[in-house]
């Protein structure tokens, strides 16, 4: 079975396609936006990797979302509630985490079907 790594580095690829599965790195926004539109950026960048990958956000299979704070989920909930397919939604986890840094506030990471 093939592997394509999309946007490769020195540590990490912000993607891995396995098979029929796209597996993304853990996506964060801009250092010291809030958490919706840190929110906002980082669903744009799963968009934008799921394309890449040959897949969409109705495929996906997953998701963890790390919070620098557990008070933001409501804000980042309803970022990610007019984001998700309602026809299709993950299975999810959310939790607390000290982030890269302090001024990120929310990470996700998803895999997705192609």
């Amino acid at each position: 079975m093939s592997i394509r790594r999309i946007e490769p580095g020195k540590r990490m690829s912000q993607a891995v396609v396995h098979g029929n599965t796209v597996y993304l790195a853990g996506q964060v926004g801009t250092p010291g936006k809030d958490v919706k539109a840190q929110t906002q950026e980082v669903l744009a960048s799963i968009d934008r990797l799921l394309a890449e990958a040959g897949s969409d956000k109705s495929k996906l299979l997953s998701a963890t979302i790390w919070l620098a704070d557990m008070r933001d989920f409501a804000d980042m909930n309803s970022v990610w509630d007019v984001w998700v397919d309602p026809a299709n939604p993950p299975a999810r986890a959310t939790g607390e985490a000290r982030l890269a840094t302090a001024q990120h506030l929310v990470e996700i990471i998803v895999v997705a079907a192609i």
